[in-house]
Parts: structure tokens; sequence; C-alpha cells
């Protein structure tokens, strides 16, 4: 059996580790149970939780049982690690509704036959619980000095923290055991900033069970500035094609920094080191090889050969000057935006989710950043004929490598 551990390790993925000489050994030498929480905010995860994902294949690969647990319960409060503002209470409906689409996303990426990965939702014994046993059983082994010199707390209680957030950290605790005891799960992987959420599972198994259970973070996916990477203008990059069509996903990847794509290689794709250390010898426009492979490898996994196939053709043949790609992100406007047989230059801007505001769409025209049909457009007055937009359409270009297709219908 692989080391999964030194594998993580030389992919610079882990992050922080509870007994790393103890972990190694175990991982080696047994098969062992281990578990991912993720919070269901949305119907879909983003490109921020491939990290999790990658995580869960690779230990899947080397022999190991995944338990992807998908927050139900605690989704009901929301995890404050990381957070500024208290999150947007979602109801039981849309819990529901984002439970459900997580764990089919997930299913395309781990085997869930017979006795291979299983999904869990924590909702199925949170929501059972009574409170007062769960104080007395639980929250006794929880000291509230040590919870407030956690990080996840500390962000918080500047602004405020209420009592509902407060009680997360006991909740992720108390999944770990439950995990432990039906599951034997002694391994809890999470983002380094579910540290000290992570901590208090394994010290609440010690505590309760008398057994010894680890954690194991790993970095979260930042770029060379520690910023989370993951974002445009229309939000977060989404696994769901839907949210994020294939040709987003793989120009997003297309376009990462040149100081990131390299990490990236080694954190989201099974690209094999050997090869991703000669393409860290890359240099200028070379670096564009390792974007490209990125990009594919990414939306391959994610929406299969033929999609990634697809954009990156459309990609290919957006540079090479051909603007006939079917695979072009595109969208229908409205009628009602057309004004005098025309379409404003910033409303097709913000409705195809090339600008955030109005105003950005304004700096970037005074910098001769916005293109449509390759000319450049003059001025914020600008408007596309209606005729220019039946049939395909016109192609607005943003920047340098950002294309958009606008039409009406």
């Amino acid at each position: 059996m692989s080391n999964v551990y030194d594998t993580l390790v030389e992919r610079e993925i882990i992050a922080q580790c509870t007994n790393e000489e103890k972990v190694r050994e175990i991982l080696e030498n047994e098969n062992v149970s281990f578990y991912i929480g993720f919070d269901p905010t949305a119907d879909s995860l983003h490109i921020g939780h491939f990290v999790q994902i990658m995580v869960m294949v690779h230990m899947q690969r080397a022999g190991h049982r995944p338990i992807a647990l998908v927050g139900g319960g605690t989704g009901k409060i929301g995890d404050p690690s990381g957070k500024t503002d208290m999150r947007k209470m979602l109801t039981d409906e849309e819990l529901a509704h984002n439970v459900e689409s997580i764990k089919s996303q997930l299913s395309r990426f781990l085997d869930f036959g017979e006795g291979k990965a299983i999904m869990v939702n924590n909702a199925d014994w949170l929501l059972k619980l009574n409170y007062v046993e769960f104080l007395r059983d639980i929250g006794v082994h929880f000291s509230v000095n040590r919870m407030l010199a956690a990080e996840c707390f500390k962000q918080r209680l500047e602004k405020g923290l209420n009592f509902i957030e407060f009680n997360y950290m006991l909740m992720q605790s108390y999944d770990f055991l439950k995990l432990y005891q039906d599951y034997e799960c002694r391994f809890e992987f999470g983002g380094d900033d579910q540290w000290s959420n992570i901590i208090g599972g394994v010290e609440l198994i010690r505590r309760v069970e008398g057994a010894e259970a680890f954690g194991v973070t790993f970095k979260l996916l930042t770029n060379s500035e520690g910023v989370k990477m993951g974002k445009t203008v229309k939000g977060a990059v989404w696994l769901d094609k839907e949210k994020t069509p294939p040709y987003e996903l793989y120009q997003y990847l297309r376009n990462v920094d040149d100081a990131d794509v390299i990490k990236c290689l080694k954190m989201l794709t099974f690209v094999p080191l050997e090869e991703i250390r000669e393409m860290e010898k890359l240099e200028g426009s070379e670096i564009n090889q390792a974007k490209v492979r990125l990009a594919y490898e990414v939306t391959k996994m994610v929406h299969g050969e033929e999609e990634a196939e697809k954009a990156k053709s459309a990609a290919e043949s957006l540079f090479g000057g051909s603007k006939d790609s079917d695979s072009i992100p595109s969208t229908e406007i409205d009628e009602s935006f057309l004004t005098d047989g025309s379409l404003p230059i910033l409303d097709a801007l913000l409705e195809s989710g090339l600008i955030p505001s109005k105003a950005e769409g304004r700096r970037l025209i005074k910098q001769g950043g916005v293109y449509v049909n390759d000319e450049k457009v003059p001025n914020f007055d600008y408007a596309i004929p209606t005729e220019q937009l039946e049939g395909d359409g016109v192609l607005i270009r943003k920047g340098k490598k950002t294309y958009h297709r606008v039409y009406v219908n």
C-alpha cells in the first residue's frame, strides 16, 4: 500500500497534523476510515472545495475509506471560521436541496460502491439531540477560555459572536465522535481554517472514549498573495456546469497567475510530480503550456473529457483568430434592454456578467479594455445595433482573454 501521506506532503497539500509520525505509520500500514465535511450553504461545490475532493480521491486510491459528511445539521447554524459576519440562515427546503446536490456532485469523484466511500448527513443525529443532555455529556468537556482563544472565534469577537455560532465547535466535534463510534472513523481532514474545530473533535474522542484520533488539515486554495482563489466578477467558480459553464472553468484556470500554476497543478490534478517539476523550469510565455495542462486536467475531472476538449478547442479558436465555437459562453439579452434599436454597451457588459457594476464598465472602456467584434469600444455611450445582435450575435472581449457572445432573439 502506498503511503498517501507522503504523496499529500509532496504535492504541498498538508498544512498541519496532530501527530505526523503516527499518522504516516497508520496510513502506510492500515486501511482506515476518514471524514471530510461539506457545508451545504449552496447547491453546488466550487473550485475552492476541489482540494478537499482531491484529498478524498488520493486517500481512496491508497485503500482508505472516505466518509463524506454533509452538514444538514450544522448548516442550520453556519461555521464562523474565516467569516467576519454571520451567515444567512437557510430554510429546511433549501438545506435539503443543497445536500442532495452536493451528494450528486461528490459521486462523480468517489466510488460509493459496496464497502467503499459512504455519505452521511449530520442532520440525522444533530437534529435529534436533547440540548440539556448534550450540554451535560458533551459541553462539559470544552473549556470556554480555550474556545475563545481559537482563531475561528477570535476573528468574530470584534464584530460580535452570537451564541448559536459559539455552539458550532461542539457540534463539529460531536460529529467526529459520532463517526468514530458508528464507523470507527479515526481521522478528520479539513481546510486549515478548521484546525481548532478538528482539535476539538480529537480531544472529545480522547475524553469520552479514551481513544486516539487524528486530525490533518490541508492548505486552502489561495494565490501567491494569500487571497482565496475561485472568485470572478460573476461570483464563485462553481463545479455545476449550469452555474459555471465548462469553458468558463477552463478559462479561469487557464488564466491563473504565473506564480500559482505549479501549486495548482500539484494540488488540483494527478499530473505526475516528475512532469510538474519539468514544467517548473518553463519561463516567459512557455508557462502558458502549464496553464493549458492545468485547465484541461481539472475541466476533464469535473465535466468529462468531451467537455474539456470542447473548452480547449474554444480557447484555441479564440486565440487563433476563429470566433465560431459553440463553447464560447453566451448570454441572451432581453429585448427590454434595447433602446432606439440598439443595446447600450454598459447593459451588455453587466447582463453578460463581464462586469460587476457599470462603474467598473466605464473604467474598462476608459482604459480601452472593451471590444465588440474586435473593434475597440470608443466611449461609454456606445451601443450595439440590433441587427448585429440577431442570429449569432456579437462577440464582446474584455481585456485580452475574456470573451462572451451576446445576442437577442
